[in-house]
C-alpha cells in the first residue's frame, strides 16, 4: 500500500503530459472555457427591454377553500 504500482505511474504521466505537454493545453483549455461563459454571459444581458411586473397567479377553488384536520 506504500508504493505505486506501473499502472499509477502510467496514469500519472498521461495526466501531466495532457496538463503541461505541447503548446500549453491547460492555457488554451481555460481561455476557450472562459471565452465559453463570456459568450453565455453576453447571451443572457441580451438586448430585450424588460418585461412587465409579474401578476399574481388566479386562485382556483381548491386554494380557497380552508385546511380541515
Amino acid at each position: 500500500m506504500g508504493s505505486f504500482s506501473p499502472v499509477h505511474w502510467i496514469i500519472i504521466a498521461i495526466l501531466v503530459l495532457v496538463l503541461f505537454g505541447g503548446r500549453g493545453k491547460l492555457s488554451g483549455i481555460m481561455g476557450d472555457a472562459a471565452k465559453g461563459i463570456r459568450a453565455f454571459q453576453d447571451g443572457l444581458k441580451g438586448d430585450q427591454p424588460p418585461s412587465a411586473p409579474a401578476q399574481p397567479l388566479p386562485q382556483v377553488e381548491a386554494e380557497k377553500d380552508p385546511i380541515v384536520r
